[in-house]
């Protein structure tokens, strides 16, 4: 342990003074392999500015544990806690709580129209809307599953997802606008 400085003080010596040794093109590899950022990246590429926020936000959150009711990174969060707070967090709209409430004030968008940031609805409970997440791209969604698990990302094509899928929503229309019951939080219907 007492070594431990010394050690790293050669391989930070040895890495300043070696030549490179990539090939430009490879340069723009990303350095660190975290896990989802490729796919924010590539996200960021596709889509919009505010969907790559979201989509950013939610990544933010991966590994937060789920607490029944929760709205918070300290506390905890439930799907659609985590979807509430994603999108007031990131742009600064403010949605129902509940998932079927979620659903009810978005409007329908078809699977094969999915964009990241979307929301996708799933029956979890033997009711429709039960369940809630937000559509990441590549056929992926991040959420919050269930009590003892952390906010991770799941495919769309996953057997329990496939068949439990309910439909899928947007928040913000073409022109970026949200739909009339998710209010931005600068709204004064809503303070």
């Amino acid at each position: 342990m007492r070594f431990l400085p010394l050690v790293l003080s050669v391989l930070f010596a040895s890495v300043a003074h070696a030549a490179p040794v990539a090939a430009p093109e490879e340069t723009s590899q990303p350095l660190i392999n975290i896990p989802g950022l490729q796919q924010v990246q590539d996200v960021g590429r596709a889509v919009g500015t505010q969907a790559t926020e979201l989509v950013s936000a939610a990544m933010g959150f991966l590994g937060v544990p789920y607490r029944r009711g929760g709205t918070s990174a300290e506390t905890g969060f439930d799907c659609s806690g985590l979807v509430k707070t994603v999108y007031q967090d990131s742009l600064g709209l403010v949605l129902p709580r509940v998932a079927a409430q979620q659903a009810a004030s978005t409007k329908k968008v078809a699977r094969n129209d999915l964009q990241p940031g979307d929301l996708v609805f799933f029956n979890t409970m033997r009711r429709a809307f039960s369940h809630v997440g937000i559509y990441i791209g590549d056929g992926k969604f991040v959420h919050a599953p269930r009590s003892g698990a952390g906010v991770r990302i799941e495919s769309l094509s996953g057997a329990y997802w496939k068949k439990r899928f309910n439909g899928a929503r947007r928040v913000l229309a073409l022109d970026d606008e949200p739909t009339p019951l998710a209010m931005r939080v600068s709204d004064p219907a809503i303070r």
